[in-house]
C-alpha cells in the first residue's frame, strides 16, 4: 500500500507539473521559429496576437547561429504566411511574442518559422551596458597619447592636414579630461537601468490598474449612453402617445373645461346653499346625535283633557325646548 501510494503522489505531481500540456485543461499546439537573437525573451513569456494573450513561450535554445523559440497557442489561427516578432511589453526590458497570423494555409507544426519572416527587437538598455563595459575597458591616456603621437608625426604636412590633426589631438585630450565625467555618466546610466528594473512588479501593477481604470470608465460610458438612448426613445413613445390619444382625450378636455366654466359662474349660489345647509345639518346631527331614536319637541300640541285633570303641567315659562337629559 505504501509503494503504490508513492506511485499515485508521484503521478499526480507529473500530471500537475504538465497540467498545461493535457488535452481538456491545457492543450494547445506548438509551433517553433529562427531569430537572430533572443532579444531577452524567455521561457513562459506571453505569445499575443493582436495584443490578446493566446499562449505561451515554452523554450528558448541555441541553433547553430541562430536561436530557435518554441511556444504553444490554443484556439488561434496561424497561417503558413505568419511573422512572429519579438515585442517590448514594458519599460523595464520585458518581452513577449507578437504573431501576425498571415496565409491562406494552415503552418505546419513541423516546420519551423525561417528568419525571413521573424524580427527581433533593438534593445537600449543592452546597448548602453555593452557601451559602458567598452569605455570601461578603454584606457583613454594610452588613447590620447597615441593620437597626440599621430598630430606631431604630421607636423610637416600641409595646414590642412594639420588643422585636422590638431583638432583630432584637441579630440583626445577632451576624452582624456572628461574620462571621470564619462564613467559617472555611464555609472548613472547603469544604475537607473538597475532601479527601473528593480520596480518592474510596480510598473505592472500600475499599468494594470490603469487598464482596470479605462476598463470602468469605459463601462460608465456606455452605461451613461444607454440611459439618454432610453430616454430619448422614452420621449418618443411619449411624443406618439400623446399624438394617438389626441383625438380621444380632446372632447374630454373640452368637456371639462365647460364643467370648470359651470361651477364658476354658479360659484356665489354654491357658497349660498353650503351656507344654508350648515345649520340643517348641525341641527339633525344634533337630533340624532343622543341614541337610536330622534329628539323633538312639539309645544303647544297637549290635548286639554291632559291639562284639565292634571295629568300635565305646562312649564313656567312657557314653551322651552327641554334640557339634553330631558324625557323624549
Amino acid at each position: 500500500m505504501a509503494i503504490i501510494g508513492l506511485v499515485l503522489l508521484v503521478a499526480f505531481g507529473m500530471v500537475a507539473y504538465r497540467a498545461d500540456e493535457l488535452p481538456v485543461i491545457g492543450g494547445g499546439t506548438t509551433y517553433s521559429a529562427y531569430f537572430s537573437e533572443a532579444a531577452g525573451l524567455k521561457d513562459g513569456q506571453e505569445v499575443r496576437v493582436a495584443g490578446v494573450k493566446v499562449g505561451k513561450v515554452t523554450g528558448v535554445s541555441l541553433k547553430g547561429d541562430k536561436v530557435k523559440v518554441t511556444f504553444r497557442v490554443k484556439d488561434t489561427w496561424v497561417g503558413n504566411a505568419t511573422r512572429a516578432t519579438i515585442m517590448i511589453k514594458t519599460l523595464l526590458g520585458s518581452k513577449y511574442l507578437s504573431l501576425d497570423p498571415l496565409g491562406a494555409e494552415k503552418q505546419d507544426p513541423k516546420a519551423t518559422i525561417p528568419l525571413d519572416r521573424t524580427v527581433a527587437p533593438y534593445d537600449v538598455t543592452t546597448a548602453f551596458e555593452d557601451l559602458g563595459r567598452t569605455f570601461d575597458r578603454l584606457d583613454t591616456a594610452k588613447f590620447a597619447s597615441s593620437l597626440e603621437t599621430i598630430s606631431k608625426s604630421f607636423e610637416n604636412t600641409p595646414a590642412s592636414v594639420r588643422v585636422a590633426l590638431d583638432g583630432l589631438s584637441s579630440l583626445s585630450h577632451t576624452i582624456a579630461s572628461r574620462d571621470a565625467e564619462l564613467a559617472q555618466l555611464l555609472a548613472g546610466t547603469k544604475k537607473l537601468s538597475g532601479t527601473l528594473a528593480a520596480q518592474n512588479e510596480q510598473f505592472e501593477v500600475l499599468f494594470k490598474d490603469g487598464n482596470l481604470l479605462l476598463a470602468e470608465l469605459r463601462r460608465r460610458r456606455d452605461a451613461i449612453h444607454d440611459l439618454l438612448v432610453g430616454t430619448r426613445q422614452l420621449a418618443v413613445q411619449l411624443s406618439g402617445l400623446v399624438d394617438d390619444n389626441r383625438r380621444t382625450l380632446a372632447p374630454t378636455l373640452r368637456s371639462l373645461d365647460e364643467v370648470t366654466d359651470v361651477l364658476e359662474r354658479n360659484q356665489k349660489n354654491l357658497d349660498r346653499a353650503l351656507r344654508s345647509a350648515a345649520p340643517y345639518i348641525r341641527v339633525v346631527g344634533n337630533a340624532m346625535g343622543n341614541g337610536r331614536w330622534v329628539d323633538g319637541y312639539l309645544c303647544g300640541t297637549v290635548p286639554k283633557e291632559y291639562l284639565e285633570n292634571g295629568r300635565w303641567k305646562p312649564p313656567a315659562n312657557g314653551c322651552e325646548p327641554p334640557h339634553l337629559t330631558g324625557g323624549r
